[in-house]
């Protein structure tokens, strides 16, 4: 096995041994959509038009809970500075992390939102524009949350600082997600456009995010 897909292995594995990530960004979820009917009150076609706004947003914050995790373990038992004086390229070595994280954290966020659409009053319609926007734009949250990741992960506060980095770079995926999500609950705008436009935000994501982030691991060991 190569030294990226041991590497991959691993994190997954310490993601399953230790559950709580996955778990607890799941349960904020499920907070933030279930709350929402009460604070709007029993508008049924009010929830609906808002629903995969309220979808989005909650998924984004609970995709925050657990990036500080991301390089902070490695940090902490000395693997961060192995990978970048490893054979295997830095960027490959934190973009494999990326995805192993993505997997363990968004993924089932994006499995919950579904259940969680009928709370909103979503019909299928619209249920399966949010799982669909959901799963091409949170490997772009993550791939983002890496580059604050790398850049936060020597400081003592790093944690803190990190959602602040994070949220404008955020922005767009949520703006474009939103729009397409909403184009196949109210429309005008066809579904198609705004997310061609989410998935060129992700794979932007996925071939910058690697390069901004090993820079910044660099940077921060000299």
């Amino acid at each position: 096995m190569s030294g990226l897909g041991a590497l991959f292995l691993r994190d997954i594995r310490i993601a399953i041994r230790i559950g709580g990530g996955a778990m607890i960004g799941v349960l904020f979820f499920m907070l933030v959509v279930t709350l929402m009917p009460f604070a709007i009150g029993p508008d049924l076609a009010l929830l609906t038009r808002i629903g995969p706004a309220i979808l989005w947003l909650g998924a984004l914050l609970a995709s925050l809970l657990a990036l500080d995790r991301l390089l902070a373990a490695d940090q902490e038992d000395g693997s961060l500075d192995l990978l970048t004086m490893g054979n295997a390229p830095l960027e490959l070595a934190v973009g494999v992390k990326a995805l192993a994280h993505w997997l363990t954290t968004a993924l089932p966020l994006v499995i919950a939102a579904p259940l969680l659409a009928l709370f909103l009053n979503l019909d299928g319609a619209a249920t399966g524009a949010v799982a669909a926007t959901l799963l091409v734009g949170t490997p772009a949250l993550t791939f983002i949350g890496l580059i604050g990741a790398a850049l936060t992960v020597t400081l003592r506060r790093g944690g803190l600082l990190l959602p602040v980095l994070i949220l404008p770079l955020a922005v767009p995926v949520l703006i474009f997600g939103v729009a397409a999500s909403n184009a196949a609950v109210v429309g005008p705008v066809t579904f198609g456009t705004p997310f061609t436009i989410l998935c060129a935000l992700t794979l932007m994501s996925l071939v910058v995010g690697p390069f901004a982030a090993a820079a910044a691991l660099r940077a921060g060991q000299e």
